[in-house]
Formats: C-alpha cells, sequence, structure tokens
C-alpha cells in the first residue's frame, strides 16, 4: 500500500485512543479533576456533574473508580445516555489494563453481568402496568374511604382513629409507588415514569420529588457509606449509627452534652420521636422554600404547598411505618475507599425480610432489599423470580444472603439504635 493510502486510511480512521492505567483514573477524584470508567471508556465529568440529571453527588461518588455496573443499573435507556457521553470521552484504559479495579473479584463481576444480561433476556425489567394500576387504585379508595368515615360519622374518636389508620396505609403505600416511579421501574421511558412520580409523592405525599431522587440515588450508589449515604448522613445533628463509625470520630463531632449521658434512650427519642416531628413540620417547608428561592422547582412547589395543607395525623403514624426501611443500617457503615463488586458491594449493605402476601404489601415489596439494590428499576413484582438467582450465584462465592422474619427485622433496628447509643455513652465517658 502506497505510503499516501496509508496517511488517508489513518486520518479517515480518526486519533488514535489515548491510553490510561487504573493508577491514573484513581488519582482524578478529588474536587479538581473527576474521572471514571464505563466498560473500559474513561470518562471526564469534571464540568458535567452540575448538568447531571440524577445530581452531581451521585456520579461524584464514582469518580476514580469503574461505573459501569451502577451505569447499567440505573439507566433505562443506556442508548439515548451513552449519545451524550460521548462529548465526555477522553480515552480508554490500556489494554494490558483489567476492565474494573484490580481488588474487585474477577470471576464474580463477570457473572453477575450474565445474570443480568439473562435477567433482561427473561424480560424481569418490564413491568406489568395492570399490577400498578390496581396498586393505584387502592391507594385512592382508601384515601376515599378516610374521609368518607369522617363524612359519615362525625369525628368523635373512633371514625378519627380509623381514619388516622387508612390515612397512614395511604401514605405509607403511596411511598411505595413513587419509589417505583422514580426508579423508572413502571415505564419504558423516563417522562412517564417521572410524570408520574411528581403527581403520587406530590399530590399524595406532599414532599418534593427532586429532593426524593437527589437523596435517594446517592444511598442506592453508595449504601451505608458514611458522607456519601444521605440515609445514615444526620450525624452530627442526630446520630450516625454502625460499629465501624471509630469513638474518636463520635467524640470529635459530639463533644460533651452538657452532663447528659448520650444513652440508649436518647438515641431511640432522637430517631423516632424527635425526627420524625422536625421532619414533618420544619424540614419539608425549610426545604419547598429553599426549591423556591433557589433551585426553581416550581412543580414539586406546588404539589407539596397543596398537599401539606391537607390532614397530618396520618403522617406521623406513616413516618414509624416506614421504619422497616432502617432495615439497612443494622448491618454496619461501609468502607468506600476499597472498591468491590457491585454485588459485593451491596450484599454487604442490605438485608431481605421473608416473602409473605402481607409482608410484601407492607413493604411495598422491599422486604425484596437485596434484588431492588441490585437491580433498582426492575418492576417489584418480578424481586421474587430473580432472587433464586442471586441466592445461588451468592452461594456460589460465599457471600452472606441474609433473609429474616419481619419482627426480626424490627428488632434489629431496635438494636441498633441500641448499639449506637452505647457508642455515643462511650464517647462521652471517655472524652
Amino acid at each position: 500500500m502506497a505510503p499516501d493510502q496509508v496517511a488517508a486510511k489513518t486520518l479517515a480512521a480518526g486519533p488514535a485512543p489515548r491510553y490510561f492505567t487504573w493508577d491514573e483514573v484513581a488519582q482524578r477524584s478529588g474536587r479538581e479533576e473527576r474521572w471514571l470508567v464505563i466498560e473500559r471508556k474513561v470518562y471526564n465529568i469534571s464540568e458535567f456533574i452540575r448538568l447531571h440529571p440524577g445530581g452531581s453527588r451521585v456520579i461524584s461518588h464514582y469518580a476514580g473508580q469503574d461505573a459501569t455496573d451502577p451505569f447499567v443499573a440505573f439507566h433505562i435507556n443506556k442508548g439515548l445516555v451513552r449519545k451524550y457521553m460521548n462529548s465526555l470521552l477522553i480515552g480508554e484504559l490500556s489494554p494490558e489494563q483489567p476492565s474494573f479495579e484490580p481488588t474487585k473479584n474477577k470471576e464474580l463481576t463477570n457473572e453477575f453481568r450474565e445474570l443480568r444480561t439473562s435477567v433482561e433476556r427473561m424480560g424481569l425489567m418490564k413491568a406489568n402496568h395492570v399490577f400498578f394500576l390496581l396498586y393505584l387504585l387502592h391507594i385512592l379508595l382508601m384515601d376515599v374511604a378516610a374521609w368518607l368515615t369522617l363524612w359519615l360519622f362525625g369525628t368523635s374518636f373512633v371514625p378519627f382513629l380509623l381514619c388516622a389508620v387508612l390515612l397512614s396505609a395511604v401514605q405509607a403505600q403511596a411511598g411505595w409507588l413513587q419509589h417505583d416511579f422514580g426508579h423508572l421501574s413502571v415505564f419504558s421511558t423516563s417522562t412517564w415514569n417521572h410524570l408520574l412520580h411528581h403527581f403520587v409523592i406530590g399530590h399524595l405525599k406532599g414532599a418534593p420529588a427532586s429532593w426524593w431522587n437527589h437523596l435517594h440515588f446517592q444511598h442506592h450508589a453508595k449504601p451505608n457509606c458514611f458522607r456519601k449515604d444521605p440515609d445514615i448522613n444526620m450525624h452530627p445533628f442526630f446520630f450516625a449509627l454502625g460499629k465501624i463509625l471509630s469513638v474518636e470520630k463520635v467524640r470529635k463531632k459530639v463533644g460533651r452534652q452538657s452532663g447528659k449521658e448520650a444513652s440508649y434512650a436518647t438515641a431511640f427519642i432522637d430517631s423516632y420521636l424527635l425526627s420524625k416531628w422536625a421532619l414533618m413540620s420544619m424540614y419539608a417547608p425549610w426545604f419547598l422554600l429553599t426549591l423556591l428561592e433557589v433551585s426553581k422547582q416550581w412543580v414539586d412547589v406546588c404539589w407539596g404547598d397543596e398537599s401539606h395543607s391537607l390532614l397530618w395525623g396520618g403522617r406521623f403514624l406513616r413516618t414509624n411505618w416506614g421504619e422497616r426501611r432502617r432495615n439497612h443500617q443494622p448491618l454496619g457503615l461501609q468502607n468506600h475507599h476499597r472498591p468491590l463488586t457491585w454485588l459485593s458491594f451491596q450484599l454487604q449493605a442490605t438485608c431481605n425480610v421473608h416473602k409473605s402476601f402481607f409482608n410484601d404489601w407492607f413493604s411495598g415489596h422491599l422486604n425484596f432489599q437485596i434484588e431492588h439494590h441490585l437491580f433498582p428499576t426492575m418492576p417489584r413484582h418480578n424481586y421474587h423470580k430473580v432472587a433464586p438467582l442471586v441466592q445461588s450465584l451468592c452461594a456460589k462465592y460465599g457471600i452472606e444472603y441474609q433473609s429474616k422474619p419481619l419482627l426480626s427485622a424490627f428488632a434489629d433496628i431496635v438494636h441498633s439504635l441500641k448499639e449506637s447509643g452505647q457508642l455515643w455513652l462511650d464517647a462521652y465517658l471517655h472524652q
């Protein structure tokens, strides 16, 4: 081939790709520069994080790491997303470099990705729309029944109590349903999921969809990681759960409590009473004002103002109903500095509650917490179908797959509060 033909062919093929090592990628995880890897491609997200639809923090949590598995897990239209990613592409991993961090188990990572492919082929990522329609109808019927109870029987103690119970059920079940739409697990397009998400969380619950998205996806990206999972990042205002958080850190943050011991009772009251009151009466209105003044989320503000004008009694009951979600926390805090496989990382922070008709309804199928965290966009009615496959993979690699009775899960939550209270007490006594 003539030299000019070689040059023409090279020019047509474009410039040679730039190659990087994992050490180079890992160094770009600070505030100045952030890179991540998806399917061996290296992307510079330093400027893009401010434009990321899922929020800047959730994508920043994977800076300097392989983000292939969370990318696949969180996006339902990956082809469309990849088009926007092209402008961020700066190169790829060198051929001699592994496809993910050397600390990850190669065989386990590859087998889980094969499992994901099999799950998609089996159609388990497709939703049954009739299921979700009936679920929404049963919520609306309970809501109507609550108000009819007051209208027909007045506001004496028994009708009022029955109304409060019905409204608490409405709040809890609406919470599970908005969770489905928020995870894009009902419709095949993001637009319809977002639209119904705004309706359910805004109209039925009075909470901003943008607030839920901002916090919840961080929780899924780094569950139980201190300073990365907002669900446990209440410290130092209340307390943090987990044995890994050292007494020295607690002591540094807490300091002396004017002679008061940070006992189990303090932890219990903070979590189950004070945080509920603060969330309902202080934090939610404050956040709506923040949206109005700063983020200009007008849809969320309108939905929230309308809903917050309704009865609050059922909301307090519902917040304690939703405490079953805290079943993440008894498993302790995680170390996010050592990358693990997606399966191992999620299993360290999640556990299931045994399947039954009541448990499924009561928890919105989040008694299959493991399956939900591994496949967050999977419709909830398919969790039980993929569970045996996940159990088999865990057994093969010696990964503990925890499932427990509902009452045991509640007991573990209370026990973890006791441990956290004792941790604070030790920090105080050894100040």
